[in-house]
């Protein structure tokens, strides 16, 4: 069987068919698009009605093909929805995460809803873009479609309605909004009355692996599809990327790598309380009724940085030669704490960095492979920080940490975060997200009983490399 994963990422999507054939699984991307924030006027938004094009090229394109399709799913990033009028449309584009018309928000919300109540009734960390801060500042705005609309639908959500006309709110996607209790799965409509916002905006909620509905009659036409189903798959990427995990039993955290980093455990019921307030962990909704419990820490955004800086002074690197200069210089003893407030958008990350090591009075790097090799030391540092962390409050032993997405590639890095936790890291696959997607699709046909089958073939199909640490 084939299945159709739509993939979005905050600067572009892609189209993977996702075959299963003998207990094996094998993808091909079919269309990869752009995806931008765009700005107007001081605000900024997701270019929907683009992205809706994109989806009809790429359904187009599979339809030239000949490949029998058996179902659709779609995941995106978190928080960000659009608004939905008395008449079935949507009312303007939806507003970007990036807009800081959300700043200063938390604090005006914590002046109704205190800080500790609202992480306790929802078990979300604190962040200024969550939905509740979202839909609160467009509650002020007079001029917001949010005062029109007669619902609010999450980003997968609202693309699964326009292919196919039937509006649903899928679980894991909605579990990052800041309004769900993940103790019934269910919004908790009294914080947005005790904001003064009318709760009938929020869906009723359903759970991964529901049928959304079928593509609509005229899309068929004009893209030369069947009428193939439409699925709400994991519609959070990190949720589908989570259940691509190729773990074999429950004793493992997962690090999803990139930009940003993910670090968590799965957990079969959410944990929330004083200490997990303390350390701003948050509680998102995973498949199966699971619950992944997870920390963010910045991740490759500090190398990401530190290259415009080089680039800008002519030094251009592969990731090749990054890597290598960063073995060469391995022993560079200096780190920082990749989480401080001062590297979330520096002016220049090179200066931010040296600066920081110099007020701490640690050496300064006197060349990019020393630079290198201190965000490394200084992630992996991070990694057993916020493992310990997680111990605490796993219910079972961490035995090993899966690291899946662009991060897992990194040869060098995945042998310092064996070396640094102490424990085996299998590194692998890149592409969890659109893999996770997929396999959900597969349960749904049948093809899969539960998440641990899903693993099981991922494991058996996709190639991994583990990571043993140098002193075992």
């Amino acid at each position: 069987m084939n299945f159709l994963a739509f993939d979005l990422g905050a600067t572009s999507g892609r189209a993977i068919i996702g075959s299963i054939n003998d207990g094996k699984l094998s993808t091909e991307e079919v269309y990869r698009f752009p995806n931008e924030i765009k700005g107007s006027e001081g605000k900024y938004y997701w270019d929907i009605n683009s992205l809706f094009v994109h989806f009809k090229n790429a359904l187009k394109q599979v339809a030239s093909s000949g490949v029998k399709i058996e179902s659709i799913g779609i995941d995106t990033w978190g928080v960000d929805f659009g608004c939905i009028g008395p008449d079935g449309s949507i009312l303007g584009l939806p507003r970007a995460y990036r807009d800081p018309y959300t700043d200063g928000i938390p604090e005006e919300v914590f002046g109704i809803i205190p800080k500790e109540e609202l992480y306790k009734a929802t078990g979300i960390q604190i962040m200024n873009f969550n939905s509740i801060f979202q839909i609160y500042a467009q509650s002020n705005e007079t001029d917001s479609p949010l005062l029109e609309a007669r619902e609010i639908l999450f980003m997968p959500d609202l693309l699964s309605y326009f292919l196919t006309g039937c509006k649903v709110c899928e679980y894991t996607i909605a579990s990052t909004s800041g309004l769900i209790d993940p103790r019934t799965r269910n919004f908790d409509r009294s914080l947005l009355e005790r904001l003064g916002v009318d709760p009938s905006i929020l869906p009723g909620i359903v759970q991964p692996g529901t049928v959304v509905g079928l593509l609509k009659p005229e899309l068929c036409e004009e893209t030369g599809m069947d009428p193939v189903p439409v699925v709400a798959v994991a519609g959070h990427d990190t949720a589908s990327a989570i259940a691509a995990v190729p773990a074999s039993d429950e004793n493992f955290a997962y690090l999803s790598s990139g930009t940003w980093s993910l670090m968590g455990i799965e957990s079969p019921v959410p944990v929330i309380n004083d200490e997990s307030y303390a350390f701003n962990i948050t509680n998102e909704g995973g498949i199966e009724g699971t619950t992944r419990f997870l920390k963010n820490i910045t991740g490759m955004w500090l190398l990401e940085q530190s290259r415009k800086t080089w680039e800008k002074e002519g030094r251009k690197y592969t990731y090749a030669q990054i890597e290598q200069m960063g073995r060469e210089a391995i022993g560079f003893p200096s780190v920082i704490d990749p989480d401080d407030p001062r590297f979330a958008a520096p002016k220049d990350m090179d200066a931010e960095i040296k600066a920081a090591l110099k007020e701490s009075g640690q050496l300064v790097p006197q060349n990019d492979g020393e630079m290198i090799s201190c965000i490394y030391h200084s992630l992996t540092a991070r990694y057993k920080e916020v493992l310990s962390m997680l111990q605490d409050f796993a219910s079972f032993k961490i035995s090993k940490l899966h690291v899946i997405g662009g991060g897992s590639a990194n040869k060098l890095v995945s042998q310092l975060t064996a070396d640094t936790l102490g424990i085996p890291v299998i590194a692998g696959p890149v592409e969890g997200t659109a893999i996770g997607n997929i396999m959900m699709q597969a349960k749904v046909a049948g093809l899969v009983k539960d998440r641990w089958e899903m693993r099981r073939i991922i494991a058996d199909s996709i190639e991994t490399v583990t990571y043993l640490p140098n002193n075992q």
